[in-house]
């Protein structure tokens, strides 16, 4: 399935019902009153996270959706029925916006999570509403409220605990094959990683991690270099970054250091919050050093780097390095457990839920014993 993480669609929820003027009309019951129903509300769109669900390219194609309108309310205190609410299912961690302003709608990082993205309009109200003891046959009633009508913009942040960066080929789709049971592909020339893939590393039995690969990253991408930007969105959520660096390129005028740094300035000017997060730095094909060279290289290049975190030397080809890499993982992930996600758009806490309006009872009749005063 291809890989979709933008879409952008129009909502329109429904129109409600309008409300009726009517009069009893029975036999032996003269000037009955007022008896006109409510129309009923008109059906809304929402949007529900489902973790079932992993890209967005469904809405790629289907881009308006419409609710239908409640009914229209009817004599003898008939209630018009509200309209079925439409209800978008769309991928856990995908991000709510409006086109037109661009404000954040919802941010649905939680199995379950639903915003509203179009409300339905309220149905009008019948005369039995207007009857007082100075109008006691009230013609009045309102029309029902139109549905909002928006454009929606969908865009989808993976949940992933650690995130990958580098430059193409520096080896971060070999090492997520080794640490985990995901397959992306591996070739010898650049950018082989087109689209984000995941991978659930297991430490323990009751211990394990979603580790995130993204294409790679080159100097200039703010400017449309490469991929550009375009996939930098989905190592906004995770913990922990892992910069892989191929200590050893092809390529004989390639400065590692100057491409590493590059790296880093790319994540500054995408996201300051980005590039403020913890990175860790992964020195990667080890396996092309003599091996009594390997650690005097891992650490000169951390050292002409100027790096202060923890550096691992790896090579992910054949593993090795990784089992300690992956370990200490896992304890620094238990040592920083993630912030519980909140929606935007609801600052409350809990998401609003709707469900189709229930069909309502319909009013008890006035007891025929009752007079009625004529108006």
């Amino acid at each position: 399935m291809k890989f979709v993480d933008e879409a952008k669609i129009e909502v329109h929820a429904g129109a409600g019902g309008n409300g009726v003027a009517s009069f009893r009309r029975e036999k032996f019951v003269p000037r009955g009153g007022p008896d006109g129903g409510d129309g009923g509300r008109g059906g809304s769109i929402l949007a529900i996270a489902d973790r079932n669900i992993n890209t967005l390219i469904d809405y790629r194609y289907a881009r308006i959706h419409r609710a239908q309108r409640g009914e229209n309310g009817r004599g003898a205190d008939q209630y018009g029925k509200g309209a079925d609410d439409i209800v978008l299912r769309v991928p856990v961690g995908t991000v709510v916006s409006d086109q037109d302003t661009g404000e954040p709608v919802a941010d649905l990082a939680t199995d379950g999570a639903t915003t509203v993205l179009a409300r339905g309009g309220k149905g009008g109200l019948g005369n039995i509403h207007f009857k007082s003891s100075t109008n006691r046959a009230p013609r009045q009633h309102t029309q029902g409220e139109p549905g909002e009508s928006r454009r929606i913009r969908f865009e989808l942040k993976v949940l992933a605990d650690v995130g990958l960066l580098g430059l193409p080929n520096a080896g971060k789709s070999t090492l997520i094959r080794a640490v985990s049971a995901a397959r992306p592909k591996v070739a010898d020339y650049p950018f082989t990683t087109l689209a984000p893939s995941l991978g659930v590393v297991r430490t323990d039995e009751r211990r394990s991690f979603v580790i995130a690969d993204i294409p790679g990253l080159i100097e200039g991408a703010s400017e449309g270099a490469g991929l550009g930007h375009r996939f930098l969105r989905h190592l906004q959520r995770t913990r922990l970054l892992l910069h892989v660096v191929d200590i050893l390129p092809p390529d004989p005028e390639a400065d590692p250091v100057r491409d590493a740094r590059a790296i880093a300035k790319e994540l500054a000017k995408y996201d300051p919050a980005l590039g403020r997060k913890p990175r860790w730095l992964v020195v990667n094909k080890l396996d092309l050093l003599p091996e009594d060279e390997r650690e005097a290289h891992v650490r000169a290049f951390a050292k002409s780097l100027r790096f202060k975190g923890p550096v691992f030397g790896i090579a992910a080809i054949s593993g090795q390095g990784c089992r300690p890499l992956v370990y200490a993982i896992q304890d620094w992930l238990d040592a920083h457990p993630a912030e519980p996600a909140v929606a935007e758009a609801e600052p409350a806490g809990t998401p609003e839920v709707l469900t189709p309006a229930p069909v309502r009872e319909r009013r008890r009749r006035r007891a025929a014993s009752t007079p009625t005063e004529e108006a």
